[in-house]
């Protein structure tokens, strides 16, 4: 799609007025196909995980409390006979797509676009009757707005303590909440300038294990949905959310923290991120992956416990409050949240198992005494030559008892934009993930709608993926 934006309007705009124009402007050309399709593999990858989070403590216990908020509605909670309103039904599935922390990430944004863009446009294009045509296309509106204002903060939000995925997410899903109302463009810059307000989101979780990370997504998206409503009966939003005096960069960024404006609006309808997203091929924080596989291939090399004195891993310095600290939380999780957020944890795991899976990071493996030992021996150090975020590298140095020194990099981790999964490999892990809580002839029904959803109704869609 080309951006016809008058470059000299763009540079006298606010980003929110530049945006807003862009949002008004998106039916006029169509999206290139290359990026409808990998916006459905998107898609089904992330409804594979909420299927899988189905059995898990914690969607049990937030399926709970949301029914008792509830006050009727008609949208469907993934893989359920569940009926909620409109935004506590975005909050639920947003809290299953991430609660595995196995979704996509967009690397440079530092986010997990999908985890809080699908939920919203599944249940606001249901609303308000959309096809599926009009719902692939509202979650790339939204995708390519959250993770280009990611990328603005050159991952400083996890500096001071702030999570994309909540913060950040609440502009996307504003945006694609947005595009399934019919906003106009004065609407869209007031929405956007709500949506300032709303967002949030805090990484306090990481100090022990708590569940709050899981409730980001699906609160961005029924913050957006809020936002976007209010400004469609002419609510008026701040103009200058973005940049402004104590507009988001300003008032949630460091003060020393470098920022670039200019990506929020770079190459918009040229360039598409959606296409540059990662999706996960293991069920752990993304900054731990390159880590992780590189444990991995020390194992494939023979390299038994008994042997191993003392474990080094570089990692990126803008990951070591997020995967390292602090020390002794890191090295002994309390619980499978903690795991996956755990260098020590999960290098461990990879050097003694030689993998990672969903059932390496729950009880009774958090207490595997090898692991734990290992990980009391882990310790990290900056990596000197890494290339965050472009990719989330690491390398894992394992010093043997004889003195020996054993080390493996990863310069790129799996999945990343220039090694990403295949189309195969996604089906394949969403069949996976689906497949813990669904029949097989069921698990094959979803894919094929999913993959072909342009041809359904938002609604039919939403009926699918009950139960």
């Amino acid at each position: 799609m080309k951006n016809d934006l008058d470059p000299a309007v763009m540079a006298t705009t606010s980003i929110s007025e530049q945006l807003a124009a862009f949002a008004a402007q998106f039916d006029r050309q169509p999206v290139p196909e290359v990026v409808r399709e990998r916006a459905r593999y998107l898609m089904l990858d992330s409804l594979g995980i909420a299927f899988a989070s189905r059995a898990y403590d914690f969607a049990e216990k937030a399926m709970a409390g949301i029914r008792e908020m509830n006050e009727g509605g008609q949208s469907m909670v993934i893989g359920t006979t569940e009926k909620l309103d409109t935004r506590n039904a975005i909050l639920m599935n947003g809290i299953l797509i991430h609660g595995l922390d196995f979704d996509d990430t967009h690397a440079k944004g530092v986010i997990h676009a999908t985890a809080s863009v699908l939920p919203t446009v599944l249940a606001v294009g249901a609303k308000y009757d959309r096809s599926g045509e009009e719902l692939v296309t509202a979650y790339i509106l939204g995708v390519e707005i959250a993770t280009r204002l990611g990328a603005v903060a050159k991952g400083g939000f996890h500096q001071v303590g702030f999570h994309p995925t909540g913060l950040i997410g609440t502009f996307g899903c504003t945006m694609a909440a947005g595009y399934l109302m019919g906003l106009t463009e004065p609407q869209y810059v007031d929405a956007l300038g709500l949506a300032l307000s709303v967002g949030s989101g805090s990484l306090e979780f990481l100090n022990d294990g708590a569940w709050n990370k899981r409730f980001h997504p699906g609160w961005a998206g029924a913050a957006g949905v809020t936002a976007a409503t209010m400004a469609k009966h002419g609510y008026q939003g701040t103009r200058l959310a973005l940049e402004g005096r104590f507009g988001l960069y300003r008032s949630y960024l460091p003060a020393d923290q470098d920022y670039d404006l200019a990506l929020a609006t770079a190459d918009l309808g040229h360039v598409w991120e959606v296409v540059n997203i990662s999706v996960k091929p293991l069920p752990a924080c993304h900054f731990t992956h390159a880590a992780i596989d590189a444990a991995i291939r020390i194992f494939d090399r023979g390299i038994a416990f008994d042997d191993i004195a003392r474990v080094d891993v570089l990692v990126p310095a803008e990951v070591v409050k997020t995967v390292c600290e602090p020390e002794a939380q890191k090295r002994n999780p309390a619980n499978s949240y903690e795991a996956q957020f755990s260098i020590p944890y999960l290098v461990g795991t990879g050097l003694i198992k030689g993998r990672l899976t969903l059932e390496d990071i729950e009880a009774p493996a958090l207490y595997d005494a090898q692991v734990l030992d290992l990980a009391s021996r882990t310790y990290y150090r900056v990596d000197p030559d890494t290339s965050f975020p472009k990719y989330f590298d690491g390398e894992v140095i394992v010093t043997l008892k004889n003195g020996q020194v054993v080390r493996e990099r990863e310069a790129v981790n799996r999945g990343a934009v220039d090694r990403p999964l295949t189309a195969e490999d996604i089906v394949q892990k969403y069949r996976q993930n689906a497949a813990r809580e669904l029949e097989p002839e069921r698990v094959l029904d979803i894919e094929k709608a999913v993959l072909g959803m342009e041809v359904y109704s938002a609604r039919q869609l939403n009926e699918m993926l009950g139960r």
